[in-house]
């Protein structure tokens, strides 16, 4: 298939890149701050923005994924603006985007959030509700068929966002782990690799036409379970010599430790995987597996003196 991918630079996309080079032909549209060229990619340089960029998309692409449509007329300027000819769309949007509120857990089916919360946060979630009514709106009128991924908190190896990697670098390079004494929030993970494997699933696949799907591994998580999980990725001399620091939440946010999942019970959000792994065939590295992977990737960023290790 020859395929364009807007943005699919960094991690996410970055990863889907490498694995849809293995069988695929892929022209990257960026604006080049990371370039995917050594891996086999070909490259348009640009603001998505830019007609005069999307002009450049000339050929016939058998599917258009779209990694960073954020605001409102994102899809609708790529469609209409991308020269070449469109077989499918997909767009990467988030388990984020579903309704607040209430101990549900979300299937593809549920309510998408209508309200606009204050922030950065609260742009992004209203942003990404509506993509995805503009992706059926836009594509269904000119016979494209659509799919939306909705994948929940990614982790893996090029995650450079200060999340997992955070973690792995303090226990690595301190020795220490905070122990969150009254975190009770919930949160689900998806590997890297798994989100990037289904969505090459619904490329060409018509049961993904016009269907959404939440990518999100088996079995929520707390903060327990995750420090715990990493623990036991670590190597023994890291793991014997760990010291955990017993901390709120408040006292450490008020000390600039990065909280990146949700703590409290209020901010949990969990979502079924059953349509992902039905209709695409997905089967999920567990926790244990895909953070272990994570811990040896990142010992290499972070001791890069270390012994080489397959992440």
């Amino acid at each position: 298939m020859n395929l364009l991918v807007i943005g699919g630079s960094y991690f996410y996309g970055r990863v889907f890149v490498m694995e849809a080079l293995k069988e695929h032909t892929v022209t990257v549209l960026n604006r080049g701050t990371y370039s995917m060229r050594a891996f086999g990619a070909d490259e348009i340089t640009g603001d998505r923005h830019d007609a005069e960029v999307l002009a450049q998309c000339t050929k016939k692409y058998d599917a258009v994924v779209d990694f960073c449509a954020y605001q409102a007329g994102d899809v609708e300027s790529a469609v209409q603006g991308i020269a070449g000819q469109i077989g499918q769309y997909v767009l990467i949007s988030t388990v984020d985007a579903y309704a607040r509120g209430g101990s549900a857990v979300r299937t593809e089916e549920y309510a998408l959030e209508q309200r606009i919360f204050p922030g950065e946060a609260g742009a992004y979630i209203a942003g990404k509700v509506a993509l995805e009514q503009e992706a059926a709106k836009v594509c269904g009128e000119r016979h494209i068929p659509w799919t939306v991924l909705r994948p929940a908190i990614l982790y893996g190896p090029y995650n450079y966002a200060p999340r997992e990697s955070v973690y792995i670098q303090m226990m690595l390079q301190n020795r220490v782990l905070p122990a969150f004494v009254d975190a009770d929030g919930r949160f689900q993970f998806v590997y890297v690799k798994d989100a990037a494997q289904a969505l090459l699933r619904t490329l060409g696949n018509e049961k993904a036409y016009g269907q959404a799907f939440n990518l999100c591994q088996d079995g929520d998580v707390d903060y327990a379970l995750f420090f715990q999980t990493l623990k036991e990725a670590a190597d023994p001399e890291v793991r014997a010599a760990l010291q955990d620091i017993p901390i709120t939440v408040d006292s450490a946010m008020a000390q600039q430790i990065p909280i990146p999942f949700p703590a409290k019970a209020e901010e949990t959000l969990l979502c079924s995987n059953e349509k992902s792994k039905r209709e695409l065939g997905i089967v999920y590295t567990t926790l244990a597996e895909g953070m272990g992977r994570t811990y040896r990737a990142f010992k290499q960023v972070y001791q890069p003196d270390a012994p080489l290790q397959q992440p």
